[in-house]
C-alpha cells in the first residue's frame, strides 16, 4: 500500500521508495491547483518507486496520466528520477531552476565513462589512493548510473517570482548550496490548521528535520570559477530562517514546525565544524585526508565507497569556505594539493 499523508488545504504527500538507500524515501507531494495536480518533485527512477508514486497518485484521488505540471527543487536522482516517466503518462510541464537544468543537460549530453574518468580526476586531485580511484577509472561500460539520462525540463524556475500554477501562490526562494539551483518552494497562503507563521515551505533537501544536507562540491568543468558552496548554503539557510513559515514540507522524514530554530541549529553546526577542521590542519593534509578524520555517523573505514566519494566533496567544499574566509591555504607546489591553516 502507497503511504500517502494529507497535509490540507489540498495538499498531500506520497512515500516513494529510494532503493538501498538509508534515508528510505523521498516525500513527493501533490498540490491541487484549478489546472490539475501538480507535483513537487518525482523520486527515484526504479519499477517499485514508479508503482508506489502511481499507487499513491491514486489515493491521492488523481493519477498519473492527470498530471499538469511537475516543479523539481533540484536535479538530483531522489527527485527529478521520474519525470521522464510522468511526462510520458501525462504530457506534463517540467520546470527546474536555470543552474540545475545546466547540470541535466551536460549530463545527457555526456557519455557514462567520459563522466567517471572526470570524477576519478578528481578524487586523484583531492588525495585519494589508487585503490579508491581504479575501479571508476577503469570501467568500461558502467550500467545502473542514476540520473544519467534525466529528463530535460522544459520550463525555467526563476527565484523570486510565482510558479504559473491557476488558483496557488507558489513562489519560488533560490537556496543554494545542496545543489547550485536548488529551490524551496514558499506557498503563500493561510495555514489549513491556523499556525503561526507565513504559509508553508517546501523545503527540498535544503531543509530537513534531523539531517544536516550534504553540501554539493558543485563546478562546472568548462567554467574556472571555483563557486563557494558553503557559503552559498549558509547564506540561503538565512533567508529561510527569516522567512519563518508556519511549517516546512520537506523532501525526507516529515513535515515540522519552527524553522528558525532549525536553521539556527545548522549554523551551529558548520560553525563547529568550520572551527574544528581548521584545529586539524594545524599539519598539511589533503582533502582525502581531512575527510578520514571528520566525524561521520559512522567509522570511516565502515563507510560504502560511494559514500566516501560524498564526504570528500564534503571535506572540500567546508575546504573552500575556509579559504575563502582566510583560515586556510593550500600549501604551494603540493601534489595532491594540501591545505593548511594560517
Amino acid at each position: 500500500m502507497a503511504q500517502v499523508t494529507d497535509h490540507g488545504g489540498g495538499v498531500r504527500s506520497v512515500e516513494v521508495p529510494i532503493p538501498d538507500n538509508p534515508l528510505g524515501y523521498t516525500l513527493v507531494y501533490v498540490v491541487d491547483t484549478d489546472r490539475g495536480p501538480v507535483l513537487i518533485d518525482t523520486g527515484w527512477d526504479d519499477p517499485a518507486s514508479w508503482d508506489a508514486l502511481a499507487e499513491g497518485l491514486v489515493a491521492c484521488g488523481t493519477s498519473a496520466g492527470e498530471i499538469h505540471g511537475v516543479v523539481i527543487t533540484h536535479h538530483h536522482p531522489d527527485h527529478h528520477g521520474l519525470s521522464a516517466r510522468v511526462r510520458e503518462a501525462s504530457g506534463a510541464w517540467i520546470a527546474m531552476h536555470a543552474a540545475d537544468i545546466s547540470i541535466v543537460r551536460r549530463t545527457r549530453d555526456t557519455r557514462p565513462e567520459r563522466w567517471l574518468a572526470y570524477m576519478a580526476a578528481k578524487l586523484t586531485t583531492s588525495g585519494a589512493p589508487e585503490e579508491h580511484v581504479a575501479p571508476m577509472r577503469d570501467a568500461r561500460r558502467p550500467r545502473n548510473l542514476p540520473g544519467l539520462s534525466p529528463a530535460l525540463p522544459d520550463r525555467e524556475i526563476v527565484p523570486g517570482e510565482l510558479l504559473d500554477l491557476a488558483g496557488r501562490r507558489l513562489r519560488a526562494i533560490w537556496t543554494p548550496g545542496h545543489t547550485p539551483g536548488h529551490v524551496c518552494l514558499h506557498l503563500e497562503e493561510t495555514h489549513p490548521a491556523q499556525l503561526p507563521g507565513h504559509g508553508r515551505l517546501f523545503s527540498g533537501d535544503h531543509l530537513l528535520p534531523r539531517i544536516t544536507p550534504h553540501i554539493g562540491l558543485y563546478q562546472d568543468p568548462n567554467d574556472d570559477t571555483v563557486p563557494d558552496p558553503l557559503g552559498d548554503y549558509l547564506d540561503s539557510l538565512e533567508r529561510i530562517g527569516r522567512l519563518g513559515p508556519a511549517e516546512v514540507l520537506p523532501a525526507h522524514l516529515h513535515a515540522f514546525t519552527d524553522a528558525p530554530s532549525r536553521v539556527r541549529e545548522l549554523l551551529t553546526h558548520h560553525e563547529a565544524r568550520l572551527t574544528g577542521l581548521r584545529s586539524l590542519l594545524t599539519t598539511p593534509l589533503t582533502p582525502w585526508q581531512l575527510a578520514e578524520l571528520m566525524e561521520w555517523n559512522r567509522p570511516w573505514d565502515q563507510i560504502p565507497y560511494g559514500s566516501r566519494n560524498i564526504a570528500v566533496s564534503e571535506a572540500e567544499a567546508h575546504l573552500r569556505r575556509l579559504v575563502k574566509l582566510g583560515q586556510v591555504e593550500a600549501v604551494a607546489g603540493s601534489d595532491p594539493v594540501t591545505y593548511v591553516a594560517v
